[in-house]
């Protein structure tokens, strides 16, 4: 289909970026452009011949603005089909005159939203009606109307404009399929808003709000490409909202591990250190110091530990720079950098440093939707967190457990929480000794529980995500010197699994909640 060389123009624009050297450039090109409020205001002062909306629809605007372009002699302008002579006949036979172009972008809803201490008004006063109307009324007439939302695209449009007279059909359809992610995405931030303080969870249909954060340069393989979205409403410490001051992007699985690393470290309230690998910690430990956590974390697994990313729950200080700078780490990511710390592991070319550049702790955690995408749909779920209150443990063993033996059992049961399933740690004290992680049986687990502490376990207790199957596991923990157990409970063959406690003289608890990971 041949493209008629736009003519007429309207222009109303919150972002106004670009836009005044867009509108030269149109207005050289012979363009009459029809403009609105703020936009007609910021043009005219500009030297830029343009006409107020209100001289085009006869109608002034009205309701404080709420009612401006919503008028036939605007919407029938872009809607009428230039191939269908009954659309053209209505139109003319009205006065109206067609609208080649819509350059629009929406009320700065997210904005508002993310301001402290806004009002809901506030809030339901930045819900754009008219501009959306357009972008999707030149979207769906696409084929001769130009929709053009972002100032990123003038470029491009002003280029084809100066060599051609007029856009080919392809920048058309691009700027179409780009208006309608557009008005999808804003219809989506104000659907989850709404649907946070009036439905509740579940709604009918689910929208989900992103933002765009970086292309990646592949996903999960090198074959696979990706990118990074962000909730921009999402508050408190995030991997999409974290600050990178060293290094080069971070990659897909970097950003995977990232999370969960961080993820662990919001449970815990004194100083943490948590080294992550595959998704799964290989290290963990709290100290009165976070070079302390950080060093006992590190050589929990130090083998596995290579190529790992690591969390800090308290600013990196010069002493971890100093030990972080010894090995290969891809990413460190920690509230802030005490001074110095930076420059000395600028040494390490490819690794990435990032701060949150707010606390990392139970205080700051937001519980949001837990969501994986299968093939044709998607899984969602709430994020809840059973918190273990150790006067509610049932103690179903002969022997009871110590003080000491429940402080690191309530240590292990936050841990084997963030292990991929079937998960069975081991640790003492404030720190992790042994992981046994996603495997098919239980017992594998606690056999590689095992296997990859780098001390005796002798004394260690024991946590394990769901409950034993059958008493092997509780064996495997016996020859391991394991001397206590927390676990859900709920087996059929609980009683068997306790008695091999009692034989073995180990104090058992339940907490009466599974917490798998898969």
């Amino acid at each position: 289909m041949h493209l008629a060389k736009i003519k007429r123009a309207v222009i109303s624009v919150s972002d106004k970026s670009g836009i005044v050297d867009f509108a030269k450039e149109l207005a050289a090109s012979g363009v009459d452009i029809i403009s609105t409020g703020g936009t007609f205001k910021l043009l005219k002062e500009n030297g830029i011949k343009v006409t107020e909306v209100s001289d085009v629809t006869g109608f002034p605007e009205m309701l404080d603005g709420r009612v401006k372009t919503l008028h036939p002699k605007i919407h029938a302008g872009i809607l009428a089909r230039r191939d269908i002579k009954e659309h053209m006949d209505a139109i003319k036979e009205k006065g109206i005159e067609p609208i080649d172009m819509v350059v629009i972008n929406l009320y700065p809803f997210k904005q508002t939203v993310l301001k402290e201490g806004v009002e809901f008004e506030d809030i339901v006063e930045n819900i754009d009606i008219g501009g959306p109307s357009m972008i999707r009324a030149a979207a769906k007439n696409y084929q001769s109307v130009a929709v053009v939302t972002d100032p990123k695209q003038y470029p491009e449009i002003i280029d084809q404009i100066k060599n051609n007279g007029e856009l080919s059909l392809e920048l058309h359809q691009k700027l179409m399929a780009e208006a309608f992610v557009v008005t999808a995405n804003y219809d989506a931030m104000i659907a989850s808003q709404m649907k946070k303080r009036f439905i509740g969870d579940f709604p009918e249909s689910f929208p989900i709000p992103l933002d765009k954060v970086q292309d990646l340069r592949y996903g999960e393989n090198p074959n696979q490409k990706a990118a990074f979205y962000k909730d921009p409403f999402t508050p408190g410490p995030t991997v999409a909202k974290a600050e990178c001051l060293w290094g080069k992007e971070l990659s897909y699985n970097n950003i995977l591990d990232l999370d969960k690393a961080l993820d662990i470290c919001m449970d815990f309230e004194r100083p943490t250190a948590v080294v992550m690998k595959h998704t799964n910690p290989c290290g963990l430990a709290s100290a009165d110091t976070i070079f302390e956590a950080f060093e006992t974390a590190y050589n929990v697994d130090p083998l596995s530990a290579f190529g790992c990313v690591i969390c800090l729950n308290r600013p990196c200080t010069k002493e971890c720079a100093e030990m972080i700078s010894k090995y290969f780490v891809e990413a460190v990511l920690c509230p802030d950098y005490e001074e110095g710390a930076i420059e000395i592991m600028e040494v390490k070319k490819n690794i990435r440093l990032l701060r949150t550049n707010c606390p990392i702790g139970p205080s700051e955690r937001v519980r949001e939707y837990k969501m994986k995408k299968v093939q044709g749909g998607m899984l969602v779920q709430t994020d809840e967190d059973v918190v273990v209150d150790p006067k509610n443990l049932k103690v179903i063993t002969k022997r009871a457990p110590t003080e000491e033996e429940i402080h690191s059992l309530l240590f292990a049961w936050k841990l084997a929480k963030h292990v991929t399933s079937n998960a069975v740690v081991y640790v003492r004290g404030e720190r992790a000794v042994g992981i046994g992680a996603g495997q098919m049986s239980r017992v594998d687990s606690a056999k590689i529980a095992t296997m990859k502490a780098n001390e005796p376990t002798e004394g260690c207790v024991m946590a394990s995500d769901a409950f034993f199957p059958f008493r092997d596991g509780v064996d495997e923990a016996a020859k391991a010197g394991v001397t206590a157990i927390i676990q859900p409970g709920g087996s059929i063959r609980d009683q068997e699994v306790i008695d091999a406690a009692n034989e073995h003289n180990m104090a058992m608890v339940f907490t009466g909640c599974r917490v798998f990971r898969h």
